[in-house]
């Protein structure tokens, strides 16, 4: 890191301040009163640097809902936004084909019982055989699975939700013909969420199952500790990325389909940070008071990275200098100042 080894007078920021336009000269600072003050001492503290990822908020549940039988659909019970339980009908398909198909597979065991009844009475009086008489029975047992197969399908003309959760998603129309692998709707549980992002393999040795990143999402007040849970281990084909995916905590404001960002730590270094409250902006300025011989004297700084209520120094401060950390807005160049303890 460089840092600035001589530093700008007074007279080169008053001069810089007052470029373009007239000033009163101020008084000499002898005569002001002594101010006590709190300072801090400039110190190198560790940073991981970090690389973002962009990335979209998911569900860890969600299912792309499809009919188990062929039909048109005829109407939806569900649209996209509504809160559905598991079972709940999400859609209803033409049955008129099945309905008949149940008439027959009941007729079918009604003659069956008919028969084997017949079957009955004529092995009680031995007037047929048994084989005859087994034979009828298996007719009834598979004229019931034939009914009870034909009821199934019946009831597969109501499209139900797989579990408790929102849809999303309308993937077909009223009158559209539904078939097994053809999507009708899209649904998710909105309660358990993650974040998914591609990662480029430069950096994919960075993460580990388990590590704990924080993700950034714009409508939730603070970063999320988020846990990877899962690395793909082969790359797309096409953008040559490897998805990972992190659990994300419960938090306030944060739904699905939501952008973030995900930081990606990379190396560690050294910055010289101080308090984000010691720096004064003056226009394109940016200043900061330094305590030297009991005087609190106005420096022109150069900032960088800001890091939760800290800022960086790039130039014009070195490490072990004190800086002034309270009523740096009421202070003036030269000012004699006592240190509060």
């Amino acid at each position: 890191m460089t840092v600035m080894k001589r530093f700008l007078p007074l007279s080169a920021l008053l001069a810089l301040a007052a470029c373009g336009r007239h000033e009163a000269v101020h008084p000499s600072t002898t005569s002001l009163p002594s101010v006590a003050v709190k300072v801090q001492v400039a110190k190198l503290q560790p940073h991981v640097a970090a690389e973002e990822v962009v990335g979209t908020v998911r569900s860890k549940l969600r299912a792309q809902v499809e009919a188990k039988i062929s039909g048109r659909v005829l109407e939806y019970t569900a649209t996209p936004g509504a809160a559905v339980k598991a079972g709940d009908m999400l859609a209803r398909l033409e049955n008129q084909e099945i309905h008949a198909k149940v008439d027959q597979a009941k007729a079918l065991l009604d003659q069956a019982q008919r028969d084997f009844a017949r079957q009955k009475e004529l092995v009680a009086s031995n007037a047929t055989t048994r084989q005859d008489f087994d034979a009828a029975d298996a007719r009834v047992k598979v004229a019931t699975a034939g009914v009870n197969e034909a009821e199934t399908m019946m009831g597969y003309a109501r499209v139900t939700a797989p579990f408790d959760g929102v849809v999303t998603r309308k993937l077909a129309d009223v009158g559209d013909l539904a078939m097994p692998g053809r999507h009708l709707l899209e649904m998710e549980a909105p309660t358990t969420l993650r974040f998914e992002a591609d990662l480029p393999e430069a950096i994919l040795d960075r993460i580990t199952m388990g590590a704990k990143m924080q993700v950034k999402i714009a409508s939730v007040a603070k970063p999320l500790d988020a846990t990877v849970s899962e690395i793909a281990p082969v790359a797309d084909p096409v953008s040559r990325t490897f998805q990972v995916k992190l659990d994300l905590p419960a938090a306030e404001g944060l739904r699905t389909g939501q952008f973030g960002r995900v930081a990606v730590p990379m190396a560690e270094m050294q910055l010289l940070m101080v308090p984000r409250a010691s720096v004064i902006k003056r226009g394109q300025m940016e200043l900061i008071f330094v305590v030297k011989e009991g005087h609190a004297n106005l420096r022109l700084v150069k900032t960088g990275k800001a890091i939760n209520g800290s800022i960086e120094m790039l130039s014009g401060l070195e490490e072990g200098e004190q800086v002034v950390i309270s009523d740096v807005n009421k202070l003036a160049d030269g000012q004699p100042v006592t240190i509060q303890p």
